[in-house]
């Protein structure tokens, strides 16, 4: 009797590591329809929500990271790290799982470790520049890591990177069809550009300070603006609902109507974020969140700009905001070039090249 593919897929804490592991999961189950899925999350983040809203069961483990201060926090940790690995291995042991794929969160840690352990075949998603110590620690006894940009054999062994891009959602690929369908689905002035403000999934204080402290400018420039507070943030923020021109939202669902009807964006980078810019071309200005491990948003973005494909503020640098972006808004020849720059890098196949590698990890199983 043939046994059955058991998939086991953990990633999570941020849209950056679930969407990925969701985008996979969705592909692997057009090849393999008889397959068996579980997913691996931390208790008390946002997996734990959105991972059975795409119809995927998920486990949770006690987890979350070492906090860089020492804080009271971090003596809860050893605590809750042999409880992950222990929750893991009766996961592990239960599911019998072919192949366990990591797509970065603080859950997948415990489980790649567990199932490295027990001889079962692990591979990594890396989606940023610069991986953080957890993927680095798995990279030795991992099978595959699939990669989104260049160089990461300094952190990796290299005859196992593979780079395949990052997953993408797939309704970004013609979104340039779409933009008068954006403009009604946003009541939009069809003849004033559009700013989108993207804080990431969780939103992001300093970015929603930046827009209110400088909203009545952007008005003043006739630049309509589509503003993505994040959850935390929207009762805050949306008042400026009342000014002429400008959408405030706690999230935004339809992403391919979100990027068609901006001709500018704002965004934290994110790997996940970037990719996605990547695919739709509009010319970025990253504003990388500071608070993240290993300052990997930087490193990102720094990996974007250095190609001439984006601009760069620090969070130390706001106040020089006006003079950049008002650059960017009057100098068509910039802009172009961002956009041309930036699609260069756009890695749109990134699921069907991770697919592919994990199909050749369950057939040599």
């Amino acid at each position: 009797m043939k046994q059955s593919i058991n998939i086991l897929i953990s990633g999570g804490g941020t849209g950056g590591h679930i969407y990925p592991a969701i985008s996979i999961a969705n592909e692997l189950k057009k090849k393999y329809s008889n397959a068996n899925f579980l997913f691996v999350g931390a208790k008390d983040r946002m997996e734990m929500q959105k991972v059975p809203q795409a119809g995927y069961e998920i486990k949770g483990l006690w987890i979350s990271g070492l906090q860089r201060k020492l804080t009271i926090k971090n003596l809860a940790f050893p605590v809750k790290l042999f409880s992950s690995f222990l929750k893991a291995y009766k996961i592990i042991k239960k599911f019998e799982p072919t192949i366990v794929i990591g797509t970065g969160g603080f859950a997948s840690g415990p489980t790649l470790y567990v199932a490295n352990i027990k001889g079962i075949k692990t591979l990594i998603q890396e989606q940023n520049s610069y991986p953080g110590i957890t993927n680095k620690l798995l990279s030795k006894k991992a099978a595959k890591i699939c990669v989104a940009y260049d160089g990461l054999e300094r952190f990796f062994p290299a005859d196992k990177i593979v780079k395949t891009g990052n997953p993408v959602r797939q309704d970004l690929l013609n979104i340039q069809n779409k933009r008068d369908e954006a403009i009604s689905f946003f009541k939009l002035d069809q003849t004033k550009k559009t700013l989108l403000i993207l804080g990431g999934s969780l939103g992001a204080r300093a970015i929603n300070n930046l827009i209110q402290n400088n909203i009545n400018w952007l008005v003043s420039k006739n630049i309509q603006v589509i503003w993505q507070t994040g959850n935390l943030y929207y009762n805050e923020f949306k008042k400026y609902d009342d000014l002429e021109g400008v959408k405030t939202y706690a999230f935004l669902n339809r992403m391919d109507l979100t990027f068609a009807a901006a001709d500018f964006v704002i965004s934290r980078a994110g790997a996940s974020s970037i990719s996605e810019l990547c695919i739709v071309g509009k010319p970025v200005l990253f504003i990388p969140s500071p608070n993240v491990a290993e300052d990997h948003q930087t490193k990102n973005a720094l990996a974007v700009v250095h190609k001439n494909a984006a601009l760069l503020l620090k969070e130390n640098e706001l106040e020089r905001f006006q003079s950049v972006f008002n650059e960017l808004i009057t100098d068509e020849n910039l802009q172009h070039k961002l956009s041309d720059n930036i699609k260069n890098l756009a890695l749109p196949d990134a699921t069907k090249n991770i697919i592919n590698e994990i199909e050749k990890l369950i057939t040599n199983n």
